[in-house]
């Protein structure tokens, strides 16, 4: 038989370079924990004072009026407290890239670098939908009422919300960065297209068809217009007229229409 080959372990040395690991890496995790208890601190007293300051400023009234109010009627969070919960997390996911910064470079603080970065933008773009969106059923409301006596008020009033509410989403959506080469060409292409329709249609061979369509709506809504201003006017010269008769003592055209109509052989004031 050959010789025996000699296997020999260090031990010694093993539990040494074992036990510095373990010095080295408990200071280190003391550390990770002291920062994420002061961070998760810190982001509650933050998300408190949010709240409170967001209702306070009438953020809640404002998400009501652009219909956030319907989206989490099922939810058991409003507007106020999603905006809450993101600033929250957020700013967890800040100290939870200090808190692991102690081991040095590694993936996750790179990958935590990069949503906390993005985080912002996400805030932002969820500022411009509230806002586009409050603004679109102002704008909505305001139109239909000012125009409630034409029959075309209610559809102006749509177009204006959709227009205002398309503009939002695009800018939320590059905000954050989400196909930006894509939404550039697709606003551009409607755009352009109704420019082309209104050079094109307008001013090209559909001259004569337009004109006599214009013709219509446009005596329409004059018409319309007139009887508009006309019943404004009426009911002006109504109240001004009751003022005066008030002033003067007089009954009114109204009382005096209600004593007319009363029934005959029966004084003011009885009973059947």
């Amino acid at each position: 038989m050959g010789p025996r080959l000699a296997l020999s372990v260090d031990w010694g040395s093993g539990i040494t370079d074992a036990w510095t690991s373990v010095t080295r890496i408990i200071p280190k995790l003391i550390a990770f924990a002291v920062i994420m208890l002061i961070g998760w601190l810190i982001c509650r007293v933050i998300a408190k004072l949010l709240d409170a300051l967001l209702r306070r400023i009438g953020v809640e009234r404002m998400a009501e009026k652009a219909g956030a109010g319907r989206v989490l009627a099922n939810s058991k969070w409003d507007t106020t407290t999603i905006l809450v919960k993101v600033v929250y997390y957020g700013l967890l996911l800040v100290f939870l890239q200090l808190a692991l910064g102690v081991f040095g470079p590694n993936p996750i603080s790179t990958m935590i670098h990069s949503v906390v970065a993005w985080i912002p933008k996400a805030i932002v773009a969820l500022v411009i939908v509230v806002v586009a969106m409050w603004l679109a059923n102002v704008a909505r409301e305001f139109i239909t009422n000012v125009l409630s006596a034409a029959s075309y008020g209610r559809l102006l009033g749509w177009v204006a919300w959709s227009f205002i509410a398309f503009i939002g989403a695009i800018a939320a959506l590059s905000q954050i960065g989400v196909a930006t080469f894509v939404l550039g060409p697709i606003l551009n292409a409607v755009l352009f297209t109704m420019a082309g329709i209104a050079i094109v249609g307008i001013g090209g061979g559909l001259i004569q068809p337009m004109r006599s369509r214009w013709e219509r709506m446009l005596t329409k809504a004059e018409a319309e217009t007139t009887r508009v201003q006309a019943s404004v006017q009426q009911n002006a010269l109504a109240y001004q007229k009751g003022r005066a008769d008030a002033r003067a003592g007089q009954p009114s055209d109204t009382q005096g229409s209600t004593q007319t109509n009363m029934p005959y052989g029966r004084e003011p004031g009885t009973t059947a």
